[in-house]
């Protein structure tokens, strides 16, 4: 595996090459915390913001709390932005880049049906000149570099991340990242990470990321080598365990190597999380957006308890519940059925 250069995009150097991706309703800013403590990236990218939900004069209350902290967080931060209109996904744009963002990405590759059916994340890899309007029109609006995040298409007979990506570059596009999985797919079956080297193949193309199923540094060298991008971006492999981007970088671009926690040191952490939480959305929402991430570190680190963590009402009582159950954590992840 050939060495990359750090990616430069204005005036922001990305290195090492392993990013933390863009995950609706779990890159937040808590969770973005806990990966900066635990050896952080080489990018972070904020979850998905619906531009429909981020220009309406009456947001939800959790749109407008995540909204407050879009662009915090240590090292680089990239905002993602989703739509389907060009007015509104310029309004958005330039809001995130007032609030400081020093990078934005537009999401053409998120599957789920709620957004789809809108007409934005994936589906708009079924008409590439209704895209690439939406590109022309944010990149003529805003100042910071602009990235864009696709599938390999929208179904087996729509593979069509290469011709996307170059007209994408041509219209301004300074790094793409393509996950290895049709929208039709959605998570199913194993990402084909060869697929995504037509897009590498392509004449002065900006820098790639390769998205999709990298949970460790072997399949991290696997997605490279196979890809022929120039960095991978770490998703779903981090959910409960926030220092898996720092550990892929350590293992594979000899980065500092992060201090994995186990017992006390993981309670602590877990704990850490929890408040950022709470601090964040306030306890009656925080009590629901933390439970995921709870249940996501007990199958990650083999901690019990799961159920009575998921099912606490208290603050207080799932602080008790985390000390007693991670304290003792192997480390080693436990059958998640048995554990639900």
């Amino acid at each position: 595996m050939r060495m990359p250069e750090p990616i430069r995009l204005a005036d922001e150097t990305l290195w090492p090459p392993v990013f933390l991706a863009p995950m609706a309703g779990i890159t937040d800013l808590p969770f973005r915390r806990a990966v900066a403590r635990h050896g952080g990236a080489g990018l972070m990218v904020s979850e998905m913001v619906a531009s429909s939900e981020m220009v309406t004069p009456r947001p939800s209350t959790r749109a407008a709390v995540r909204a407050k902290a879009l662009t915090e967080g240590a090292g680089a931060v990239s905002v993602q932005i989703a739509g389907r209109e060009a007015d509104p996904m310029v309004e958005t744009a330039r809001i995130v880049e007032g609030m400081g963002a020093r990078i934005i990405d537009i999401n053409m590759g998120c599957p789920a049906k709620k957004v789809t059916g809108g007409l934005s994340g994936a589906a708009l890899m079924r008409d590439l000149d209704h895209a690439l309007r939406l590109v022309d029109a944010v990149v003529g609006a805003v100042a910071v570099p602009l990235t864009l995040k696709m599938r390999l298409g929208w179904d087996s007979d729509c593979l069509n991340a290469a011709d996307l990506s170059r007209r994408a570059a041509d219209a301004g596009v300074q790094m793409l990242t393509v996950h290895g999985r049709t929208r039709a797919q959605f998570y199913k079956g194993s990402a084909d990470w060869d697929a995504i080297r037509t897009v590498a193949n392509l004449p002065a193309r900006p820098p790639l990321v390769a998205n999709g199923d990298v949970v460790d540094a072997a399949s991290a060298r696997k997605a490279l080598s196979a890809s022929g991008a120039d960095a991978v971006m770490v998703g779903r492999g981090a959910q409960g365990a926030p220092w898996r981007v720092a550990q892929i970088a350590h293992e594979v671009f000899a980065a500092p190597a992060p201090t994995l926690p186990t017992g006390a040191a993981l309670a602590d952490a877990v704990a850490t999380h929890y408040e950022d939480i709470l601090s964040l959305y306030g306890a009656e929402l925080g009590l629901r957006v933390a439970r995921k991430h709870l249940g996501w570190y007990a199958d990650a680190n083999g901690a019990p308890m799961r159920a009575d963590m998921l099912r606490a009402d208290t603050p207080a009582e799932t602080m008790r519940l985390i000390a007693m159950a991670f304290a003792d954590a192997s480390g080693t992840p436990i059958d998640t059925a048995e554990a639900a």
